[in-house]
């Protein structure tokens, strides 16, 4: 008897070619994306910065092309050096004069207080806000959600909690720049080892990109053994 040759499965030149597009997709997109959104960004920069500038201080004025990016890199070097004057004690004198003026303003002091400490805390890495990864149960018992730790609860809230509570922000999908704070005790929070990173990922995609597990391996259980008699 002769033996059958096993039968070579072969894509049709349709279905290759299917597959040759996909595979483009995935490539171009994720970084046709992302060359879109600076560009976006640094044009947006660029249009604002020149519209403040004198004509005789802009360089395109003098150029017969625009070269994207000037108004950043002045954007960049306008702030370096408010900072630097404001590190001496001229630039701190009169920082305290404009703080004085605008905490004086009745709804103005109330969103330059919160904006205020919001930026101190996220840049100046005071605490470990938006650094953690918790998971939850919510909306109920058995149904787990992702969120992030914002801080420790202080203040009215804390004091009226029987529990010690802290801050986390649960964000929505595909958007996380909104969501819901809760108030959850400490004894229900399950820290993850996942990086900050991965877990924004995780809640933009929906669930679809799941980072690895940071968890290590449990060694497997050794068979019982029997002892002689038994």
């Amino acid at each position: 008897m002769t033996e059958k040759k096993p039968r070579t499965f072969r894509m049709s030149l349709g279905a290759r070619l299917r597959t040759y597009f996909l595979a483009g997709i995935l490539i171009t997109a994720p970084i046709g994306l992302t060359v879109y959104l600076a560009w976006l960004f640094i044009t947006f920069v660029d249009q604002q910065v020149f519209s403040l500038l004198p004509p005789r201080y802009n360089p395109e004025t003098y150029l017969r092309f625009s070269i994207p990016g000037i108004g950043l890199l002045v954007a960049l070097l306008g702030l370096t050096l408010i900072g630097a004057l404001t590190a001496g004690i001229i630039g701190r004198t009169i920082n305290q004069l404009f703080e004085g003026i605008l905490n004086r303003l009745p709804v103005i002091r109330s969103l330059y207080g919160a904006i205020k400490q919001i930026m101190e805390t996220v840049l100046a890495n005071k605490s470990t806000a938006f650094r953690e990864c918790v998971l939850i149960e919510y909306p109920r018992r058995g149904i787990w959600t992702l969120g992030f730790i914002t801080g420790r609860t202080r203040g009215e809230v804390q004091e009226r909690t029987a529990e010690e509570v802290i801050n986390v922000f649960v964000p929505t999908t595909p958007n996380p720049t909104s969501g819901f704070l809760l108030f959850v005790p400490e004894k229900d929070v399950i820290r993850l080892k996942m990086p900050i990173e991965d877990g924004l990922k995780l809640v933009v995609s929906g669930g679809i990109v799941t980072p690895p597990s940071g968890a290590a391996a449990l060694p497997a259980k050794e068979p019982a053994t029997q002892t002689p008699g038994s």
